[in-house]
This record gives structure tokens, C-alpha cells and sequence, in this order.
């Protein structure tokens, strides 16, 4: 068997509607320190986003959940995170927010492919 390193993972999850509260999962941040990896993968459901707020920016959402991917990528697209190190980068990503993008409580597990773990992880959200 392979060796397995710890890793953190976090939902994000989108609540259209502070006020009410209502959110639905679009995405996993996931950290492995011992991989120096941090990677977001996101999906976001328009038909959920319509059904909770008619209203909702869409292409805001879809804007945000782009910039968490762009905070883990690091470089250009994480902007002033861009010097950072992927533990950092997850830990302000990972900071309690009230905005339409909140990402929820850190899981924690063990991989032999923080890469392969994402995907899964998101896998499951969207099925």
C-alpha cells in the first residue's frame, strides 16, 4: 500500500440569500501540507442558484467560486495571495465569510493523491 498523508478539506457552499440562510454545496477546497498541494474544485447548479433566489448573479457566483480556483493556483490569478504558500492560501480561504461564497467547517482525512481526492470529493457533490 502506498503512503498516505494527512489532508483538509472543505465545502463551499453558495448562500444566494444571507438573510434566509438557505445554501447548497458548489465546490471542495482541499489541502495537503505534506504535498504542499491546495486545489478548489467547483460545479455550480444554476437550477439550484434559480430555485433559491430568481434573482441570484450568476456570473458573479460563477466569479467567485473562479477566484478561490484562482487563490489555489497561486501565481497571477491568486492576486495578493500570489506569494503565499498553500497553507496559507487555504487558511484565508477557509476564514468565515458572509458572502455569497462561504466555505463550511474543515474535514480532515488521509490520501495518497490530494490531486485524486478533489476530484473525487467533487464528484460526490454533484452526482
Amino acid at each position: 500500500m502506498s503512503e498516505r498523508d494527512v489532508f483538509e478539506y472543505a465545502l463551499l457552499r453558495v448562500v444566494p440569500r444571507i438573510e434566509r440562510g438557505e445554501c447548497f454545496n458548489a465546490g471542495v477546497l482541499v489541502y495537503c501540507r505534506a504535498k504542499s498541494f491546495v486545489a478548489a474544485r467547483t460545479h455550480l447548479d444554476e437550477g439550484k442558484l434559480r430555485a433559491l433566489d430568481p434573482a441570484a448573479d450568476i456570473d458573479g457566483v460563477r466569479a467567485a467560486l473562479r477566484a478561490v480556483e484562482g487563490v489555489c493556483a497561486g501565481g497571477d490569478a491568486a492576486g495578493q495571495a500570489a506569494p503565499d504558500d498553500a497553507g496559507r492560501r487555504f487558511r484565508w480561504l477557509i476564514a468565515p465569510r458572509s458572502t455569497v461564497v462561504q466555505p463550511g467547517p474543515v474535514h480532515t482525512g488521509l490520501t495518497a493523491d490530494p490531486r485524486a481526492e478533489a476530484e473525487r470529493l467533487l464528484d460526490l457533490l454533484v452526482r
